[in-house]
């Protein structure tokens, strides 16, 4: 299971800094939707210059204009680049298409996305799907439900990322409900007092409970 580390609502200065601290414990780096809007595809460009040995994720939640999108981001070298599961299956085609011709890959956040959707989301195979608890979401109602998301949905060979205020508190109750291949972490490491000791301590609980 991959740590994939969400860095959002800081300047890039402050996130290369941040991300150089946990280095050994994080596999992914996410460059969050907030630095793509505050600095566009620089705030990708520069973290995965920093960091060109780890997988970066455009968390730039595509809804529309896919191919212009996602060029933007491969060609700024993100590895990954995220589309909304709400999107015309248009859209998501040709998001697909782009992620081929690049030879990347696509997560698609299922956050908001109906279960009919979610059904016809099914074909897309190759793609990761992250079951996404919301910042505002977060706030109003509190912690990871670990019900949601996946009913009538998963099967064996789909890749799972969980996002939304997981916490070292959370992993083992999150990873029994979803198995996720990828657990998407911000502000436990990042606000956490030492992002260093927080972010080795959620690698070690990973490494124990023998989820690779």
């Amino acid at each position: 299971m991959k740590i994939q580390l969400a860095l959002d609502r800081m300047e890039i200065d402050e996130a290369i800094e941040l991300t150089r601290k946990v280095e050994q414990s994080v596999d992914w780096i996410e460059v969050g939707t907030s630095l793509i809007k505050e600095y566009g595809v620089k705030s990708i460009q520069e973290i995965k210059q920093a960091f060109p040995n780890k997988p970066v994720v455009a968390d730039i939640k595509t809804i529309d204009n896919a191919r212009y999108e996602f060029e933007m981001c491969y060609q700024a070298g993100a590895d990954v680049a995220t589309v909304m599961g709400v999107s015309p299956l248009v859209t998501m085609d040709v998001c697909m298409e782009v992620a081929k011709e690049y030879n990347k890959q696509v997560m698609i956040d299922l956050l908001n996305t109906t279960e009919q959707q979610k059904l016809a989301l099914q074909k897309y195979m190759d793609a990761i799907f992250c079951v996404h608890v919301s910042k505002d979401q977060q706030e109003q109602l509190g912690s990871f439900n670990t019900g949601m998301g996946l009913k009538n949905f998963y099967t064996p060979s789909m890749k799972i990322a969980a996002a939304g205020g997981i916490s070292l508190a959370s992993l083992e109750t999150v990873t029994a409900a979803l198995h996720p291949s990828i657990v998407i972490i911000g502000s436990a490491i990042t606000k956490a007092e030492n992002p260093t000791e927080a972010a080795n301590q959620i690698k070690q609980c990973i490494l124990q409970m023998k989820v690779v």
